[in-house]
């Protein structure tokens, strides 16, 4: 795969790491399967193997999911007042359904801004 050496405007990172797009053409493809990335970009040849957005997905998607599902979980009890099977329906439900949902886009928004923010591993001078 040939390397691309053109001077890139980039685009912005939050539409295209949303949309799993490459963070500096925002043509290629980010990932190739559900979570995983590619080794590289298949239109400018940008190196995907440093980047690594690490537990930083889960936490966003945990933190995020979680205040959704326990927000309803107080309406439907205060307005209701359904059984717990009720509940428990709903809280699995959403907490599967919306944590499939958004971990690609916020993993693709992680490693967007990796990139227009250049970040590194921190390292410690002597």
């Amino acid at each position: 795969m040939p390397v691309d050496n053109r001077t890139y405007s980039p685009p912005p990172p939050i539409p295209t790491g949303l949309r799993g797009r490459c963070p500096r053409c925002g043509e290629g493809h980010l990932f190739k399967g559900f979570l995983t990335l590619r080794p590289s970009c298949e239109a400018c040849g940008l190196d995907y193997t440093h980047f690594d957005s690490a537990d930083g997905p889960a936490f966003f998607v945990m933190s995020i999911v979680g205040l959704i599902v326990v927000g309803l979980a107080l309406w439907l009890e205060i307005t209701y007042e359904p059984p717990i099977w009720v509940h428990a329906t709903v809280a699995l439900t959403l907490s599967v359904g919306l944590s499939l949902i958004l971990v690609r886009p916020l993993k693709g928004l992680l490693v967007a801004l990796q990139f227009s923010n250049r970040a590194e591993e921190g390292r410690f001078e002597p």
